[in-house]
């Protein structure tokens, strides 16, 4: 496994600073954001695949630290239902594709989108129930008539670059668990997988591990990212929570660095779970805590996730004697 950094967390640092601060963790490489909703602050994809010496030049800065591009991430919804917002979040992604294919990276990370309800609509429309009976209506329209095309079309499009997607598990998307993950990809390809993010599957309660054995073979990157609940407001007002994010005492749940909302030993079960499932890709950190400054929340994650992947690493291939 290869341990990152989602870039993100230093995006008020120009990109020479922001590459110092990942070597002095000691970390194998980054996460690059390329477009979306983490934004362009270290990598403009259109400057970079305009201009051949500016990429070379990125290329240069990479291997003077030793470092290497893990995965290039460009969050966003391409299946909007407003039109200009949809172009030009599938406009983003597909120049970080190509931006990916030049770099010799393999994977792409972003969201699977949300479309609206109804060719009506204007406005994004995340369904979770059952009923009324309309709501079922939409959600089939929703996957047959957006979701569905959207992602084969993708699907065959990465085939001729010989990337591959990772499609990360959020809420407010159509595909947020193991189940809706596990649709999409069963209706598109391969290619289609999972970023898998714990963060988001905690207080939906489901249990990470029982995730990673049920996405086997289908996980494409991991974020490494924690979640604490706190019990007293869940059992009040439950897990769908419009608190706002820094009303922290308030929230049934809050976003914390490694560590610091489930106990090492746990980190320690997840990294086991994901060699069992074959995966020994990217460990990328993402950093959102409220409750730690990036310095601190990011060496907390840092020395957790180094020793719980040492812990995990396999001496040897004993059942291969």
């Amino acid at each position: 496994m290869k341990l990152g950094v989602f870039t993100p967390v230093y995006g008020a640092l120009p990109r020479t600073a922001m590459l110092d601060r990942v070597a002095a963790l000691g970390l194998d490489g980054l996460e690059l954001a390329a477009g979306g909703y983490p934004g362009t602050a270290h990598a403009d994809p259109a400057a970079l695949l305009a201009d051949p010496a500016q990429l070379e030049a990125f290329r240069r800065e990479l291997a003077a630290r030793n470092l290497q591009v893990l995965a290039v991430s460009v969050h966003g919804n391409p299946l909007h239902p407003d039109e200009d917002r949809a172009r030009r979040d599938h406009d983003d992604y597909r120049r970080a594709l190509e931006l990916a294919a030049r770099l010799n990276v393999e994977t792409v990370v972003t969201f699977s989108g949300c479309p609206g309800g109804s060719p009506a609509d204007r406005t994004p429309n995340w369904i979770t129930a059952t009923w009324p009976p309309e709501f079922l209506d939409a959600l089939d329209w929703q996957w047959q008539e957006r979701v569905l095309p959207y992602w084969s079309a993708e699907s065959a499009h990465l085939r001729t670059l010989g990337l591959r997607v990772a499609l990360e598990l959020h809420p407010g998307f159509v595909a947020y668990n193991p189940a809706t993950l596990l649709k999409l990809r069963a209706g598109t390809g391969d290619n289609v997988g999972v970023n898998f993010d714990p963060s988001h599957l905690y207080w939906q309660g489901i249990d990470p591990l029982v995730a990673i054995r049920e996405l086997r073979g289908a996980i494409h990157h991991f974020h490494a990212k924690d979640t604490q609940l706190h019990r007293q407001n869940i059992e009040r007002n439950g897990v769908l929570d419009l608190t706002p994010y820094d009303r922290i005492s308030e929230r049934s749940w809050t976003f914390r660095s490694v560590g610091s909302g489930h106990d090492e030993l746990h980190w320690s079960r997840i990294m086991a779970e994901l060699r069992l499932a074959g995966y020994d890709g990217a460990i990328s950190i993402e950093h959102e805590d409220a409750l730690m400054s990036v310095d601190e929340g990011l060496h907390r994650a840092v020395d957790t996730l180094q020793r719980v992947i040492l812990r995990e690493a396999p001496a040897q291939a004993w059942w291969l004697d």
